[in-house]
């Protein structure tokens, strides 16, 4: 059951969302003081979209089984380590709150999570995708967390200063965002992918290649709201089954112009095990200015 005290505001009028039990054949709802409600699916998740609703392309229910698949193997749990070692220490004993913004089938929040647990960091957590598929594996995963449908270039629907600590992991971010919902102690925490990742896998499969300068491009989006604090490197040598390997070319962004079968096929006379270096870097940023009010309303619609 997810905690009652994530700082959550109303899509439609920026009032603050309670957390409401369900009733009779009712689900769970989240509701604010002028009446809008918003009532769980039936496996575990909210959805806020509200009026059109999104433009971007959430991953497919195909996309996100492969996904859930190659993480539930632990293939990247080095990756998710060493993320859940650097969110920890900035999470307060008591009330912490973490935003997961992109957080696909929860793994990484899975981590996290379990991590904060064991240094005695009592936590709520909130989990943010555009695609419903991943969510409904996230809710399994981690019914403790508010998992909820959106759009992350929409103002989130988080309180201003609320927020210990934002991850995102091969997902979209929005810096001003980030900033106006983190503490001021708080910290962002950024997965990319460095020059090289998968190039084997790359290669034969069709996968979208690391383009140059990423990492400068990162730090251009970043300025005027976050300052980098530091970065760690993540290699992890990969030795996949061929099925693991389509899984992983397939649950990324060549996900959505390519077809699994297609990539299998690519992969068929590629000997076992699949060799490939996944190659992760980890960015600590700190925010340096404040958005003080928590009015959905006034803060400007944000656009990738």
């Amino acid at each position: 059951m997810p905690s009652a005290d994530v700082p959550l505001l109303c899509p439609v009028c920026s009032s603050p969302l309670e957390h409401r039990e369900a009733e009779g054949a009712r689900q769970p709802s989240l509701v604010c003081r002028n009446g809008h409600s918003f009532d769980a699916a039936r496996q575990g998740y909210f959805n806020l979209l509200v009026g059109k609703g999104s433009p971007f392309e959430p991953d497919s229910a195909a996309m996100v089984a492969s996904r859930f698949n190659f993480l539930g193997d632990g293939h990247y749990r080095p990756m998710e380590q060493a993320l859940a070692a650097a969110v920890v220490p900035n999470l307060p004993a008591e009330g912490a709150v973490v935003l997961d913004s992109g957080t696909g089938t929860g793994h990484y929040l899975r981590e996290i999570l379990e991590a904060a647990a064991a240094a005695g960091r009592q936590s709520s957590a909130i989990g943010l995708d555009i695609s419903k598929f991943a969510l409904r594996r996230a809710a399994r995963l981690n019914p403790e967390a508010v998992n909820l449908v959106w759009d992350i270039w929409q103002p989130l629907p988080v309180e201003s200063n609320s927020v210990d600590a934002v991850t995102v992991v091969f997902a979209p971010r929005n810096p001003a965002e980030f900033a106006r919902v983190l503490r001021p102690t708080g910290a962002l925490l950024v997965v990319a992918p460095r020059s090289g990742h998968l190039a084997e896998l790359a290669e034969v499969t069709g996968m979208l290649g690391i383009e140059e300068g990423k990492d400068e491009r990162l730090a251009a989006a970043m300025a005027g709201h976050f300052e980098a604090e530091s970065t760690l490197d993540v290699d992890i040598a990969l030795e996949l089954s061929r099925a693991a390997a389509a899984d992983l070319a397939f649950m990324g962004p060549a996900g959505h112009h390519l077809d699994r079968d297609r990539i299998a096929a690519r992969l068929e006379d590629t000997p076992e095990p699949v060799a490939a270096q996944a190659k992760f870097r980890l960015f600590v940023f700190r925010p340096t200015t404040r958005m003080p009010r928590n009015d959905l309303a006034t803060i400007p619609r944000q656009h990738p």
